[in-house]
């Protein structure tokens, strides 16, 4: 065995189901998003009526899963223990393809950027669109700003497209090519729209559900998002 051979070795985490592949008879190729990143796995014999692993993979779900590395491409899931499963977004169409939106992002995403926010995003995401104390627009909006985040880029928010701050009193366009907001006269965005927009990037899901906003305020919020996510 050549000695740049990574050792095998069994790694216990927590694991959200990005994408699920039937494979032979009873087994099941997963794509998985942890805090380490993403994974690729096999679930060997998981849609058997009685596999062990069977709770531990459905989709919109948080699970502690055991994963055994060693020279193969796949890694071997060999244990998944549900920890929250989000079933309220089932119940919901338009939930429902939200969050396959997001988990399709995240995979793409973090084959090209490994970063552990990944996986807190994502999570807290579906957390969020599991319960009906917010509105979807607000959760959407929060998501593909954090993601893009998440995958290195920094959104501008404190200077104009000629480089100053920006200013309380002025309104403001989002442009596209300069990646930042230029003056406009009836701009759609003055100073409680970037501070609300700031606050989406600084904090978690759990303290914007906090926040009461108006339907106009909810649009330009995932109009924006929609915007920098390129969507």
């Amino acid at each position: 065995m050549s000695s740049n051979t990574p050792p095998s070795r069994d790694i216990k985490t927590q694991g959200i189901v990005l994408r699920r592949t039937n494979y032979g008879e009873a087994d099941r190729i997963l794509a998985i998003i942890t805090p380490e990143g993403k994974m690729s796995v096999m679930a060997r014999g998981v849609r058997k009526p009685k596999s062990r692993l069977a709770g531990g993979v459905e989709m919109f779900t948080v699970s502690e899963m055991m994963v055994h590395v060693g020279r193969a491409e796949l890694g071997a899931l060999t244990g998944a223990r549900m920890v929250e499963h989000y079933e309220g977004i089932m119940k919901d169409y338009n939930k429902m393809m939200l969050a396959g939106a997001v988990l399709k992002q995240v995979s793409k995403a973090s084959e090209q950027v490994k970063s552990e926010k990944w996986f807190e995003v994502t999570r807290q995401t579906l957390k969020g669109l599991n319960g009906d104390e917010v509105d979807s627009k607000m959760i959407e909006a929060w998501a593909w700003l954090n993601l893009v985040r998440a995958g290195g880029e920094e959104i501008n928010l404190y200077r104009d497209v000629q480089g100053e701050k920006l200013n309380a009193d002025t309104r403001y366009e989002w442009d596209v090519g300069e990646e930042a907001f230029a003056v406009r006269e009836n701009g759609g965005y003055g100073a409680d729209e970037i501070k609300l927009l700031r606050l989406m990037v600084a904090t978690g899901l759990d303290t914007i559900k906090r926040v009461k906003l108006r339907s106009e305020m909810l649009d330009k919020m995932l109009k924006f998002s929609q915007i920098i996510a390129r969507r």
